[in-house]
């Protein structure tokens, strides 16, 4: 099981990605996209950066917005794996 990251840890890491907010135990995003296709695109790049990492976001797509979720659920809240995965989701 994966330790969890103290407050300060992940206040620091929020101050480097940009749009991601803590809500309680998770951390979020919310993307906006011109179309659905697009939005689509986003979530199949996003698919690919989870499955590299073997770390998978709750995803929420409404039309042409995507909002990300991630926890590191077998741990109850936030690990470093969140936080690398919202950089490699920065990435795509």
């Amino acid at each position: 099981m994966a330790e969890l990251l103290s407050d300060i840890a992940i206040q620091r890491e929020l101050q480097t990605l940009s749009g991601w907010s803590r809500r309680g135990d998770v951390l979020t995003r919310l993307y906006q996209f011109r179309n659905f296709k697009e939005a689509m695109a986003f979530v199949n790049r996003v698919a690919d950066a989870a499955e590299a990492a073997n770390h998978h976001p709750d995803i929420d797509i409404r039309y042409s917005k995507v909002t990300l979720t991630l926890s590191t659920h077998d741990s109850g809240g936030i690990t470093q794996a969140d936080i690398d995965l919202a950089r490699a989701i920065e990435g795509t």
